[in-house]
């Protein structure tokens, strides 16, 4: 026997609720366009996407027509200047001791600025501030040694040549010329000694050689007045007015000359005092004013003089003696 279906089925609908119809094929009648999405409406964090990505090609356009780019960053303000002076220039510049010295001091933690103790490199401080050292620093520079050497003909006064020896190399004990009188010579007297000024290796007389910064910078800083003297042997014929560019008047690498003493003291000799020592400054000197050095001699430095002291021998400088 068949089953009685007791309800009747429902029929199915021709549409369904939330779908979309079919577009019809293009070219039929009453056909409905086609549904498109919304446009999102833009939100900042786009916008600024979008601006991001046309700022290089506004930069690029820009170059291209010639047209200065914007910055996209403005420029940081400038810094001032570090006020005061470092302490390091102020103790050289005082004669306390060179700029090497100083740093050396400085992180030692031997120098003290208005009492209290700076130990920091690049420090700056008032240019009137009371500087002082302590007494390691004073201990240390008492043993530090200052020698005077009569330079021969031969020796360079400073870096060696080839074929040439350095006139330290003369500083030893056989050639102590005071050996009877002060200290012995020792080893460690020649670290660090290095000369305080040149003489030519074709010139003859007193050079300095030093351990302590505050000598060196007394003879050969930019602000010395430590005058040096001396004894120069000539020949040809001076120049009218020769005398008087000597003495003033002169310029040597386009710079003029400071002035200088210069006068006859024979026939054939000169006495010059000069305030500068520029490379073969007398020689060239002589040169401009048509005469050629054939001889050449430093006597003194300052208030220490040459002396009696035997070429190639030197000695050590007293606790008297003053440049």
């Amino acid at each position: 026997m068949n089953a009685v279906r007791r309800t009747p089925p429902t029929p199915a609908p021709s549409r369904i609720d939330g779908t979309l119809k079919l577009r019809p094929r293009s070219g039929d009648d009453g056909a409905e366009p086609a549904r498109t999405a919304p446009k999102a409406k833009p939100t900042r964090s786009n916008e600024a996407a979008r601006a991001r990505r046309a700022a290089p090609a506004g930069r690029a356009a820009a170059a291209a027509s010639g047209a200065q780019a914007v910055p996209d960053v403005p420029a940081a303000p400038a810094s001032p200047p570090p006020e005061g002076v470092r302490l390091s220039k102020v103790m050289a510049e005082r004669g306390l001791c060179s700029r090497r010295e100083a740093d050396e001091y400085i992180e030692r933690g031997w120098v003290f600025v208005e009492g209290r103790r700076v130990s920091e490199l690049g420090t700056r401080i008032d240019p009137d501030a009371r500087v002082t050292l302590a007494p390691e620093a004073t201990r240390q520079q008492q043993q530090r040694v200052t020698v005077l050497l009569n330079k021969p003909v031969g020796y360079v006064s400073g870096q060696p040549e080839p074929g040439y020896a350095p006139a330290v190399s003369l500083i030893g004990a056989d050639n102590q010329f005071d050996r009877d009188s002060a200290q012995r010579f020792h080893p460690s007297h020649l670290k660090n000694l290095a000369p305080a000024g040149r003489l030519d290796i074709d010139s003859t007389g007193l050079l300095v050689l030093t351990q302590d910064g505050r000598v060196a910078r007394q003879l050969i800083g930019d602000d010395s007045k430590v005058d040096k003297e001396y004894l120069v042997r000539v020949e040809g014929e001076l120049a009218e007015n020769g005398l008087a560019l000597l003495n003033h008047g002169l310029w040597l690498d386009d710079r003029p000359l400071r002035p200088a003493q210069v006068e006859w003291i024979n026939d054939d000799q000169l006495r010059f005092v000069l305030r500068e020592g520029r490379k073969r400054q007398i020689r060239r000197m002589c040169e401009l004013v048509g005469l050629k050095v054939v001889g050449l001699k430093r006597v003194r430095i300052g208030h220490v003089k040459l002396g009696d002291l035997p070429l190639g021998q030197w000695r050590f400088l007293r606790d008297d003696e003053r440049f």
